[in-house]
């Protein structure tokens, strides 16, 4: 089968249809995340092209019922594989990946952006020489379960937030820095939180914003700090991670507003930020018991 270079973020779905022969399960190619491209897919035996991608690849084995024979080459080392659930593969961009696997399996497919990648690298670490590296089968419970949430969100909805990819964009980068790497990278750790009035200027912001597709980006440049040092600060001055705080003061907004008797259930969730009104209702559930029918009519 002939090599191939593959850059998902302009192909999108094109670029996995070459590859595989045909579209995945589940994808985020219409949501457009930044940084971040997710497929979900069950492969078949057999063996795939040769093929490189223009974004770092993380491949999540979600669903393996039984251990997978698997004969895979990363650039020039071929490696024979027992693969099975949890296991977690790391393909840098531009490194030629080839497989032949002997059975079918549930598989998650992550595409990162090498630009995003770099520049956390640059914000959080003063050392050269950091390069992600190739790692063949290995269990990973930290990125199996980002990987769990990431299919659950798109079976969910198929369009979860800007803000919840870059979130999981963060954490993952953070993790592969620490432990996927040429030279382990010890990420710095911060003390004390956000300066209040830097912290009030977010928090105001983000309940005068609930309705948008908030930014992680945008938050960290109101607190005037990089992405990876906000996320910290944040969660340590509040208690809650920035995408948390932001899920729960939605789902506080909303319970006020499903008291309105002129307000449907659609309307609310919109009101509130939420995608779609699946995207609420679970979220509303989970963290209130109830469904927002159930609360409407308790409230009554």
């Amino acid at each position: 089968m002939p090599s191939a270079i593959v850059d998902f973020v302009k192909e999108k779905e094109s670029g996995y249809q070459r590859i595989f022969s045909r579209s995945p399960l589940l994808s985020s190619f219409a949501a457009q995340w930044d940084g971040l491209l997710v497929a979900y897919d069950h492969y078949l035996p057999g063996i795939y092209p040769e093929v490189a991608s223009e974004q770092h690849g993380i491949a999540i084995f979600l669903d393996i019922p039984k251990p997978i024979r698997v004969e895979r080459t990363i650039g020039s080392v071929r490696h024979q594989e027992r693969v099975i659930q949890g296991d977690v593969v790391v393909i840098p961009a531009g490194a030629w990946h080839r497989v032949n696997a002997e059975a079918a399996g549930g598989i998650l497919i992550l595409g990162l952006d090498p630009k995003e990648f770099a520049q956390v690298i640059d914000e959080t670490i003063e050392r050269d020489g950091i390069e992600l590296a190739p790692h063949f089968a290995t269990a990973d419970p930290l990125i199996h379960q980002m990987g769990i949430a990431l299919k659950h969100a798109l079976k969910a909805s198929g369009k979860a937030s800007h803000f919840y990819a870059e979130t999981i964009v963060a954490a993952l980068t953070a993790h592969l820095l620490q432990h996927y790497c040429t030279n382990a990278a010890v990420m710095p750790t911060y003390a004390g939180g956000l300066p209040q009035l830097k912290l009030q200027a977010v928090i105001n912001y983000i309940h005068d914003h609930l309705s948008d597709d908030l930014r992680l980006k945008e938050l960290a440049s109101i607190a005037q700090v990089s992405t990876h040092h906000f996320s910290q600060l944040f969660k340590q001055s509040t208690g809650m991670p920035p995408y948390r705080y932001v899920i729960h003061h939605r789902i506080e907004r909303s319970k006020e507003l499903l008291c309105r008797a002129d307000l449907a259930i659609a309307d609310v969730a919109k009101i509130v930020g939420f995608v779609d009104q699946s995207h609420f209702h679970r979220h509303f559930k989970r963290l209130v018991g109830v469904t927002p029918k159930q609360f409407i009519q308790q409230a009554k």
